[in-house]
């Protein structure tokens, strides 16, 4: 029997994560869309918040399995590693993050990390410019820089799993489209 495929969409913040998520949901027959945000606490009370929610995301991926459908991720715990190693929580997340690394990569799905990258990074400050945004990291074209570095480092680590790793670049989002249409088949 066929798997359902898991698609977790990360990369830093200006990439384009809404606009391909959106894309994929639109364009992938009976897929589920997630949005999930992460904790605002950056302190040992917010890793514990996020630990829990995380391995409660887990058990219900889970139950999930069987479910005829493909799921779809903008952002998961991976973010709340990149923020963790990049200094913007008081705590480092890498031990929770490499037990749900090893949750993940048991469940019976088709897992796909997309890493979104921009080529031109000057692009970020255009992206950034949004007249409301949530406030759990401020937007700046260093943070997205210094995010971007670090989810690429992160999906280069992942080598050794089930988890296959998908970069897409994001500086034309028609080109985006194309790439990941030839990835899942759109």
């Amino acid at each position: 029997m066929e798997k359902n495929r898991m698609i977790i969409v990360e990369g830093p913040q200006g990439t384009g994560k809404t606009t391909l998520t959106n894309y994929l949901r639109d364009n992938i027959p009976g897929s589920n869309l997630y949005r999930l945000s992460g904790q605002k606490d950056k302190t040992l009370t917010g890793k514990k918040m996020s630990e829990e929610m995380y391995n409660a995301l887990l058990e219900y991926l889970q139950k999930m399995e069987t479910a005829p459908m493909d799921l779809i991720f903008d952002r998961t715990f991976f973010t709340e590693e990149v923020y963790g190693r990049l200094g913007y929580k008081e705590y480092n997340f890498t031990d929770v993050y490499k037990k749900l690394v090893e949750q993940l990569n048991l469940l019976n799905y088709d897992i796909f990390l997309v890493l979104l990258y921009l080529e031109d990074t000057t692009l970020f400050e255009t992206r950034l410019d949004r007249k409301s945004h949530h406030n759990y990291q401020s937007f700046s074209l260093e943070n997205s820089i210094n995010q971007q570095k670090t989810y690429l480092e992160l999906g280069h680590e992942l080598k050794d799993t089930n988890i296959k790793v998908i970069p897409i670049k994001m500086d034309n989002f028609d080109s985006a489209y194309q790439e990941i249409g030839k990835v899942f088949k759109i």
